[in-house]
This record gives structure tokens, C-alpha cells and sequence, in this order.
């Protein structure tokens, strides 16, 4: 009876062994795939856009229609200045909703905020372009760098909102006990214990969300919209890379075209830089917070 036991029990194990290497393999094959994938899109990218880069394309404004040359100097800073305005709108909205979700969450009313942020974390980006369009757009008479940062501050917000949510939980509850035991009121604790904790968390969430709307197109269609020279005002319409490689790429010009992928290149860079400003401010406040 024991022998026909532990045949039985060496059995399943085998078939757990097997199942788990097996499984094992076939993550190990996905993560594979999707890296596969990644690297041949960025090698692509990185082969046609690289021969068309140069100092020009940085300092120069685009050439007249069918011309030869220029640069995207005025989509690069205006891609800078959008996204600036962008954090100024989606920032603090996105991170008092996901402050007041993690400490208030026993509320009501906090069930309905959460589940109306994954609704918004699902809407397509052209829907933004066109709630900024009437709100913005319309009553200014005129497309604008404000609209534009407007549209994409919106879309930051749902992710901002999530990560700071899931990272202000992770802050130990001691914490909180410990500043209220002092007599400390709620909205103190929040902003000199519990945000200060959680600030490496929430900046890689923000990173996060700047690197998802900087290569946005649709919404700038209708807000931003566009133009060929440097942008003076905020008022006006302004260029950005999305809308100058969106532009080239359909253009029947063959130098458009290398320049439209000098662009992405040039867009791409962008958000890797952006990534690593945001993992050394975070390893810099570790080793601020822990003395190193």
C-alpha cells in the first residue's frame, strides 16, 4: 500500500516538474517574442533615420514645399513645450485623485472616482483631441499650444491617477499612525510624510505617462494643429513631432520622408531620456532617504 503511495506521489511530482519547466519555457519563449519584436522595430527605425540626421535637421526650420533640407527645430521645441503644459494640467490632478483614492478610500464616492479613471484610461486618444477641441479650441477661435497641452495633460491623467493610487498604499501604515500620534493633522501627514515616501514611485508614473502622450498625433490634430516657424506665443498654433513626422511621412517627397523617420528617431531618444532622468531621480532619492 505504501509503494502504490509514493508510486502515486512520484508520479504527480514528475507531472509537476514537467508542467512547471514546461510553463517555464513558454513565458521564457513569449519574453522572447515581444523582445524580438521591440529590437526589430527600434532597428528599423534606427537604420532609415539615422543616415538623414544631421546638425541641420536640429537647428534649421523646414524647407518650402518640395524643397530639399531643413530640420525640425520648431517641432522639437514645440514637442518640449507641449509636454510641459501637459504635466502642468495632468500632475496635479492625476496625483491629488490618486492621494485622495489611497487615504480616503473607505468614501463612497471614491469607488465612483476610481472606476470612472479606468473608463478614462480607455478612451481613444482622438476622443481627447475633440473634448479639447470644443472646450479649448472653440472658445479661443483659434488652435493653440494651450489646447494642445490641455488635450495631452487629460490623457495623463487616468495613468497618474493609478500609479500614484498603487505606490501612496505602499507606504507603511506606521507611518501614518506615527505622524497622526503626534497630533499632526491628515492633510500634513499626506504632504510631509506619506507623498515624500512615496515621490520615486509616483515620478516613474509620471515619466511613464509623459512617454505615452509624447508621441501622440490625434490630439494635436485638433488642437495644437500645427505650423512650419518657431511658436512665440502660447495662444497660437504650434508645431510638434508627432504632427511634423505624421506630415512628412504622408507627403509624396522622398526627402520628406527620410526626414519623417529622422523625426521618430529624434522622438524615440526623447522618451529614453526621459526614462532616465526618471530611474536616476529615483535612485537619487534612495540614496538620499537611506544616507548612501
Amino acid at each position: 500500500m505504501k509503494e502504490m503511495i509514493q508510486k502515486a506521489f512520484d508520479r504527480t511530482r514528475l507531472q509537476r516538474e514537467i508542467w512547471d519547466k514546461t510553463m517555464v519555457a513558454v513565458l521564457f519563449l513569449c519574453a522572447l517574442g515581444v523582445l524580438f519584436i521591440l529590437f526589430n522595430i527600434l532597428w528599423h527605425l534606427i537604420v532609415e533615420g539615422i543616415s538623414s540626421l544631421n546638425f541641420d535637421f536640429f537647428i534649421h526650420l523646414p524647407k518650402a514645399v518640395g524643397e530639399k533640407g531643413g530640420g525640425m527645430a520648431n517641432a522639437i521645441w514645440g514637442t518640449l513645450i507641449l509636454l510641459v503644459l501637459a504635466v502642468c494640467v495632468g500632475v496635479p490632478i492625476g496625483l491629488g485623485t490618486g492621494v485622495y483614492l489611497s487615504e480616503y478610500a473607505h468614501y463612497r464616492f471614491a469607488y465612483v472616482v476610481r472606476f470612472m479613471t479606468d473608463v478614462m484610461n480607455g478612451i481613444p486618444s482622438i476622443v481627447f483631441g475633440i473634448f479639447a477641441y470644443t472646450v479649448c479650441v472653440l472658445p479661443m477661435k483659434t488652435f493653440s499650444a494651450l489646447s494642445g497641452g490641455f488635450a495631452l495633460g487629460l490623457m495623463m491623467i487616468p495613468m497618474i491617477t493609478r500609479t500614484s493610487e498603487q505606490f501612496v498604499k505602499m507606504v507603511p501604515g506606521q507611518l501614518r499612525e506615527a505622524g497622526l500620534a503626534l497630533g499632526i493633522p491628515q492633510w500634513r501627514v499626506i504632504l510631509d510624510v506619506i507623498l515624500p515616501s512615496a515621490i520615486g514611485g509616483i515620478m516613474t508614473g509620471v515619466m511613464v505617462a509623459l512617454a505615452r502622450v509624447a508621441g501622440e498625433t490625434a490630439p494635436l490634430l485638433f488642437t495644437a494643429f500645427g505650423n512650419r516657424y518657431f511658436s512665440h506665443s502660447l495662444t497660437q498654433p504650434i508645431a510638434a513631432l508627432p504632427l511634423q513626422v505624421f506630415d512628412y511621412a504622408i507627403s509624396p517627397f522622398d526627402d520628406w520622408h527620410r526626414q519623417a523617420w529622422a523625426g521618430a528617431v529624434v522622438l524615440i531618444v526623447m522618451v529614453f531620456l526621459i526614462n532616465i532622468w526618471a530611474q536616476y531621480f529615483v535612485s537619487s532619492r534612495k540614496r538620499w532617504s537611506t544616507g548612501k
